[in-house]
């Protein structure tokens, strides 16, 4: 008891701690005494993540590299050039490390675009509009570019700068542009109003009010598919690809010049005069910096997303680096505090550790006692019992965008491909599919287990690969697991046998289902768990999967129970009111007992649930029956039985199943089982099994295989199944006086003529002799038993794994 009530306390005061240690990340700025540029800076953009080039009203090209700190002009424009837009090549996907852009495409106020090696020639200028071209965007591919201007007009053209087509045109001037995750839409402004045009002529064309005032700059991100928007108003705002609100600002003191989302998708830059703001890509705000800038007319982050620079209004760059940021597990938090340092605090004892790193920090993870840390290099994997002696190894390819942790191994994922290292650095898999792409990978699309990797395909996002983590190759048959509707989450339960893997996931109209991972020839069922689900997590330590539904908090502490019994599932659940977490919560993390959700507003709220289902768990996955009943005794709690009841069939255990039925007074399920004792092989009882969770054609092929043929037949008269029934008699010369006597029977009962043209076949000429038909079925029930007389029964009378 002492234990208990210390581990509480301990509980406690961790969750104190880090409640008032909160207030993630924020922006480092850097900003020089004296400005490079003699005009206003329109326009920025990163090759690497070292080297920034900047534009200006002076005409002049600058580039800056970061790690030097120096700065050198790469070419002075002519004078009638006064450059607005600067868009960078972009690398094939798949490059190797560090691979610098080659070209850029500036726009400028004369009416032309520029295409500029890195070396500052300028190889081509088109004549694009009249007045000047306010934005130009390279596809994500770099087969299009997309350029807008004063003169209303949207144009598309080639990699080479030959005009393909004028998608659309209007009568106010476009300031800004963007294109959708897949190149086959764009993104544009007409004054206050935000339009999506596809590519394809005839398609439908988007159109909202997004804003009171003029909108000045949108970003349209890859990865998440949301839009971001700044107007005069004095707002931003954030859209889904629909164009639905999902966040909109208070509004500020001056117009909003500029925003931008980080590469992964997870933050966005916004920049207004005197103004810097990083943002959860949710809408809520990080930090806001008041550095000394001028209008921030254009921000653009670097390819790892560590930092962002920006173009100012007082002829300086602004450079600003995200710091401070926090990952926590149990009792530990680990905090960013510079570029290439890190801290991680023992909450329980206050003990502080620092982790020094060659190259600057790009991405980290905290899961399962290890820390896995990606420089610009290299990877490094520390366990939370140790935090002196990291495992370091290079990294294959580039900038790493996502780590995934399960207990066993972790993910790495970067524009060159999915990595499975174990934590000890060995290289396990590299799985691979047609139209692959790694730089739109995130959290939601990508789920790690220890046997099992599971990637939403965005080609057809109603399909979900599936890999053995072991080898890399496609699971069980390789057939995909293909929905009816598009998938938005994907998440991979994280205990038990590999056989009995679920994966979880929320299709687009916000309903939850549930299937195996395992498929070997038949199609395995896809069931719906519940509707309205916004966002979800497994447990970390056993299968409890946890949700946001609509305005409530739900936990499915057995969601196995819909393929053993959907009845009972209500009573598996456990639910409270989520009014208290506001608009679009999102679950961060479930561990052991605490859930962690983050509001709207990026407060964290913690919630503990019962610990007993848990245990219970643990209990059942160790065949420890008597312990589990004994705890459902001592609990008394519905939900216990519930599931223990659902637990016990699963396994085979009907003795336990038979108790907990019978504590939550589910007498005819009782009944049923006490039915199956007395059946005389193990054959008929396995079958009655599988027949009470629903799997009629299972327990039909259980009975067949051991030659049970009557028996077959006889569950398919039962359940009024005639035509199998029938089917199954014909097809093995037995018994098909037996159905016919039991059809005439059933339609005597309800004063019906038989119309079945197969059993009119049959019953021609045929005689019922019920005497007869009574003698063969005892003998068949005779026959059974001596046929299992030779095996014992078991003592729980069913079958476990």
């Amino acid at each position: 008891m002492f234990a208990v009530r210390k581990i509480e306390v301990n509980t406690i005061k961790w969750h104190l701690k880090i409640l008032l240690k909160s207030g993630d990340m924020r922006l480092k700025i850097s900003l020089l005494k004296e400005p490079k540029h003699q005009e206003l800076v329109s326009c920025v953009g990163w090759t690497t993540a070292e080297e920034l080039y900047s534009c200006s009203d002076d005409h002049q090209i600058v580039k800056w590299n970061l790690l030097t700190s120096e700065t050198s002009q790469i070419v002075k424009l002519p004078d009638d050039i006064y450059p607005i837009d600067l868009h960078w090549f972009p690398k094939s996907l798949g490059v190797k490390k560090q691979t610098q852009a080659e070209s850029f495409v500036l726009t400028s106020s004369d009416g032309k675009f520029h295409l500029i090696s890195k070396l500052g020639r300028v190889e081509k200028s088109v004549e694009a509009h009249c007045g000047a071209v306010l934005a130009g965007r390279w596809n994500y591919e770099g087969t299009a570019l997309v350029t807008v201007g004063e003169d209303g007009q949207i144009k598309i053209w080639s990699k080479t700068g030959m005009l393909r087509s004028t998608l659309a045109q209007q009568g106010t001037p476009v300031y800004s542009v963007a294109w959708g995750p897949d190149s086959e839409k764009v993104l544009y402004t007409a004054g206050k109003q935000l339009i999506i045009k596809p590519l394809q002529p005839n398609a439908k064309v988007l159109q909202w009010k997004a804003h009171d005032g003029i909108i000045l700059k949108v970003d349209w991100n890859s990865v998440n598919d949301l839009i971001l928007s700044a107007g005069e108003d004095c707002k931003y705002k954030v859209w889904d690809s629909y164009g639905r609100p999902l966040y909109s600002s208070q509004p500020h003191e001056h117009p909003i010049t500029s925003v931008a989302w980080a590469p992964d998708g997870e933050l966005f830059a916004v920049g207004s005069f005197h103004t810097l703001r990083l943002c959860d890509k949710t809408g809520w705000s990080y930090a806001l910096e008041k550095p000394n800038t001028g209008s921030v007319f254009n921000i653009a982050w670097s390819i790892d997303g560590t930092q962002i620079a920006g173009a100012c209004g007082n002829r300086h760059v602004v450079f600003a680096h995200v710091v401070e940021q926090r990952w926590e597990w149990k009792n530990f938090q680990v905090t960013l505090t510079k570029r290439r340092t890190m801290q991680v605090r023992n909450v329980l004892n206050d003990a502080v550790d620092l982790l020094e790193f060659r190259d600057r920090v790009i991405k980290a993870s905290l899961n399962y006692a290890h820390l896995v840390v990606s420089t610009s290099l290299q990877c490094y994997v520390f366990s939370t019992k140790n935090w002196n002696t990291p495992l370091i190894f290079d990294l294959k390819e580039g900038t790493v965008s996502l780590i995934l942790q399960a207990e066993r191994h972790f993910l790495l994922v970067d524009g060159g491909g999915i990595y499975l290292y174990s934590y000890e650095g060995r290289f396990i898999s590299s799985p691979k599919f047609p139209g692959m792409r790694t730089d739109i990978l995130n959290a939601q699309t990508v789920s790690l287990s220890n046997d099992t990797i599971a990637i939403k395909d965005k080609a057809d996002e109603k399909i979900i690969f599936l890999f053995e983590a072991s080898t890399g190759k496609p699971l069980g048959d390789g057939k995909l697991l293909s929905h009816k509707n598009e998938i938005l989450e994907i998440a991979l339960d994280q205990k038990g046998l590999t056989n009995d893997r679920k994966i979880a996931f929320i299709d687009k109209n916000r309903d939850l289902y549930i299937t195996s991972v395992k498929r070997f020839g038949k199609e395995e069922q896809i069931v719906k768990l519940g509707t309205m689900v916004h966002t979800l997590a497994w447990n970390d330590t056993c299968n409890i999967l946890c949700g946001l539904q609509d305005t409530r908090f739900t936990v499915w502490y057995y969601p196995n129970t819909v393929y053993v019994d959907r009845d009972i599932l209500p009573k598996t659940l456990h639910e409270r009111d989520a009014s208290e977490f506001s608009k679009n919560p999102h679950i961060v993390s479930f561990v052991r007992n605490q859930v962690t959700i983050r509001r709207a507003d990026g407060s964290l709220i913690h919630i503990s649930i019962s610990p007993y289902p848990a245990i219970l768990h643990e209990y059942v996955s160790s065949s420890k029956w008597e312990d589990a009943v004994r705890l459902c005794r001592f609990v008394k709690e519905q939900t216990m039985w519930a599931c223990l009841a659902a637990m016990a069939v699963a396994n085979r255990d009907m003795t336990t199943a038979e108790i907990a039925y019978a504590a939550i007074g589910e007498i005819d399920k009782v009944q049923y089982i006490n039915s199956i004792k007395d059946l005389p092989s193990k054959e008929s009882k396995m079958a009655h099994i599988l027949m009470f969770s629903g799997n009629i054609q299972e327990a039909e092929m259980v009975l067949l295989q051991a030659g049970l043929v009557y028996q077959a037949i006889q569950i398919n008269i039962n359940l009024y199944n005639w035509e199998r029934a029938l089917e199954l008699a014909v097809k093995y010369k037995t018994h098909v006086d037996t159905v016919l006597a039991y059809r005439q029977k059933f339609l005597e009962t309800f004063g019906k003529q038989e119309t079945n043209k197969r059993y009119l076949q049959y019953a021609e000429g045929l005689l019922i002799d019920w005497e007869k038909i009574k003698a063969k079925i005892e003998m068949e029930i005779t026959k059974e038993r001596e046929r299992s007389s030779s095996s014992q029964p078991s003592k729980n009378f069913g079958l476990k794994h």
